[in-house]
């Protein structure tokens, strides 16, 4: 018995070349301070998210490319996922590169937020060489 050496494989027509990325940011208003941080500008959905070959999903938070490949950030009942066709990223930074930013930013706002509701008050902001952000919080008692 002879087995072709080809392999014909039907790819489902519906079949998304989208990835989802988990992360932990689960505050949408941290995130879009963060995104507005990194002069990032980004549209409030629900949005759609457009991608390879018109297909499309929908974001609560958008950012449109020039190559009308877009970002999202979805919500997925439990945190917001980075939805994007990777293979046409056009942002200066890389993926993971963006999202780290994206995260340390999302990280600070989460803490101002959270620290002024319990009183504090911002003493001292220091961005570090190695790119780490220095807080110092403060509250005082009477």
């Amino acid at each position: 018995m002879i087995l072709s050496p080809f392999v014909t494989f039907k790819i489902p027509k519906n079949m998304s070349h989208f990835s989802n990325i988990k992360t932990q940011i689960r505050n949408l208003t941290s995130l879009k301070a963060a995104l507005d941080d990194m002069g990032i500008d980004w549209k409030e959905g629900p949005h759609t998210v457009r991608g390879y070959k018109g297909q499309t999903r929908t974001a609560e938070i958008v950012v449109e490319q020039n190559n009308n490949y877009d970002i999202g950030f979805s919500w997925n009942g439990s945190e917001y996922e980075l939805i994007a066709d990777l293979q046409y990223w056009q942002q200066p930074l890389s993926v993971d590169g963006f999202l780290k930013k994206v995260t340390q930013g999302y990280a600070l706002h989460t803490i101002l937020d959270e620290s002024s509701k319990q009183g504090f008050q911002v003493a001292q902001q220091q961005k570090n060489e190695d790119g780490s952000i220095r807080l110092v919080v403060q509250r005082w008692s009477a």
